[in-house]
């Protein structure tokens, strides 16, 4: 098996994913939001992620997309680890946020919270 998996080991070693300070998990749909809009969406957090990926002060920021997060009320939903922070009804401008406030600057946006999950060690940012 660890031979098998080598190849995987390398390919993390390139991505340094060992320098990941936070990781978002966006749904792009078909049930919270059409299809459309999950991929409008998801092209603009690569976009923003781009943007700022020099100025995160503790390390890397990923983004996923994810076909269903199993919450589909109020629109496209996220979750950001290793916090374990859910997001609801994000569009452009929650998205523009969450990046800003939270993957770069640490600290969750309180007002689009839906949920936090007990992970064990998971870090708080508050």
């Amino acid at each position: 098996m660890t031979k098998k998996l080598d190849k995987a080991r390398q390919e993390a070693e390139k991505r340094r994913v060992d320098e990941v300070a936070r990781h978002m998990f966006l749904c792009i749909g078909p049930d919270c939001i059409s299809e459309k809009e999950g991929e409008r969406l998801w092209s603009h957090l690569k976009k923003r992620v781009s943007d700022v990926k020099e100025t995160c002060p503790e390390g890397r920021i990923y983004r996923t997309k994810v076909g269903c997060l199993r919450i589909c009320e109020q629109g496209a939903t996220a979750v950001v680890y290793p916090e374990g922070t859910w997001y609801g009804g994000l569009g452009k401008d929650e998205i523009d946020r969450v990046v800003e406030e939270h993957l770069v600057g640490g600290r969750p946006v309180r007002e689009l919270v839906i949920g936090e999950s007990n992970t064990p060690g998971a870090r708080r940012a508050d």
